[in-house]
């Protein structure tokens, strides 16, 4: 269950159509399978049926979630970004110079893969219920896709240190204490925030114009997020040839 080198290439767009599909759900037109157009006040209205919490506590308990889901996928691709690097993780190739065991990566192998799941769980709750229930379930199966073919190059390049390291350390549940000893790498943190600038945008529309309860204004933001990172690629720089990093779990997210 690995990806292509072309599919590896093509990732971003892959990612995208998935989202768009998300959105829009265009089977609706046949099927009709959802009553809004978004999962957000459904799950808020369902939650309030229970008499466990108001409408007013589910709609804060949904966007305290949509939150926590997005911060937490911005960190970890922040995170893994600054040790693995920027301009390694917006690559279209894959690399295996030398192995990255710092930072994330001493408690798990695909910090920057699990960081897009999570990511998608924020998202989610803007689409429709059909269309989050596609996009967490394809999101899912490509990050597993992308980390088979990732992982695959990453044994065949670097052989018998990356094989231990794979069996010290867990592919996506983090290990709470590293697994294995620092390898010296610093961190670029400046330039790890501006190539995630996205996720991070996706984190502040959440924040800031979530507590209106209107999707739509959410989405604008994600939206201004997206467009503030096609600006901000232009800063990140090409990876020096030869590649001289290695890690598993290097797919972006635009």
């Amino acid at each position: 269950m690995k990806a292509s080198a072309f599919e590896f290439r093509m990732r971003y767009l892959i990612h995208l159509a998935i989202y768009l599909l998300g959105f829009f759900a265009p089977w609706n037109r046949l099927w009709h399978l959802d009553t809004g157009r978004s999962l957000w006040l459904p799950a808020v209205l369902s939650l309030s049926r229970t008499g466990v919490v108001t409408l007013t506590e589910a709609s804060n308990l949904l966007l305290t979630l949509g939150i926590l889901f997005a911060a937490t996928g911005a960190w970890l691709r922040t995170w893994g970004a600054a040790y693995l690097s920027s301009a390694v993780v917006k690559d279209a190739t894959m690399h295996g110079g030398v192995m990255v065991a710092d930072g994330p990566y001493r408690h798990l192998r695909n910090p920057l893969y699990l960081g897009t799941w999570l990511h998608t769980w924020a998202l989610a709750l803007l689409m429709p219920a059909s269309g989050a229930v596609f996009a967490i379930v394809l999101i899912g199966v490509e990050q597993l896709r992308l980390i088979g073919a990732e992982e695959a190059f990453l044994a065949a390049k670097l052989g018998r240190p990356y094989l231990d390291y794979k069996a010290r350390v867990p592919a996506l549940w983090p290990a709470l204490r590293p697994q294995i000893l620092r390898s010296g790498v610093h961190p670029a943190w400046p330039m790890a925030f501006v190539g995630e600038i996205y996720m991070w945008g996706v984190v502040v529309a959440f924040a800031a114009v979530g507590w209106r309860y209107n999707t739509e204004l959410v989405t604008q933001g994600v939206l201004i997020a997206l467009g503030a990172s096609l600006v901000a690629r232009a800063f990140i720089p090409r990876p020096a040839v030869p590649a001289g990093v290695a890690a598993a779990g290097s797919e972006p997210v635009v």
